[in-house]
């Protein structure tokens, strides 16, 4: 399991630079706001059919109800989440990691990349989905607002989706 330490990997010098303390309480507030939901769902989803198409889970559902700044807020939750508790136990978070991350236009904002990147980092190869967010919100950037993502490990970054197109 691959823990990475919150605040501490926000704000600590690295490959990118840190956050404002204000920006990155701002997102946690935000992801706050979603955890409880997503926690629930997640735990129905664990106890539920892990072939079950993703807009007919508790997940699906609890993703579909949301506006793009509530998807943005479950999406960093969650990623967040799967690099603080890697391990076999995420299979559902990091499926709805992918479904967000296929989603377009979800206007995400530098600073949100930045941060999941530097999530991201923090948790190390064992975290092997590590990646697929935040370069999938890099990628819905402006070409000068994304983040230079330097050396980095491979991954596909999942093929966007038009809008009203379910998986």
């Amino acid at each position: 399991m691959t823990s990475v330490a919150g605040w501490v990997a926000a704000s600590t010098p690295g490959a990118f630079p840190p956050l404002p303390r204000a920006v990155a309480q701002s997102f946690y507030r935000r992801m706050r706001a979603v955890a409880p939901a997503a926690v629930g769902a997640i735990e129905r989803d664990r106890a539920g059919d892990p072939e079950q198409s993703f807009p007919d889970t508790a997940c699906g559902r609890l993703a579909g109800s949301l506006d793009d700044a509530g998807l943005r807020a479950l999406g960093m939750w969650t990623h967040h989440w799967c690099m603080r508790f890697y391990d076999d136990d995420t299979r559902v978070g990091r499926r709805l990691v992918r479904e967000i991350a296929a989603r377009p236009g979800l206007g995400w904002t530098a600073d949100e990349v930045r941060w999941m990147l530097r999530e991201s980092v923090s948790a190390g190869p064992a975290a092997a989905d590590r990646f697929t967010l935040p370069h999938a919100a890099a990628a819905q950037l402006p070409p000068a607002d994304r983040p230079a993502l330097g050396h980095r490990p491979e991954v596909e970054v999942p093929r966007q989706r038009r809008p009203g197109q379910s998986g």
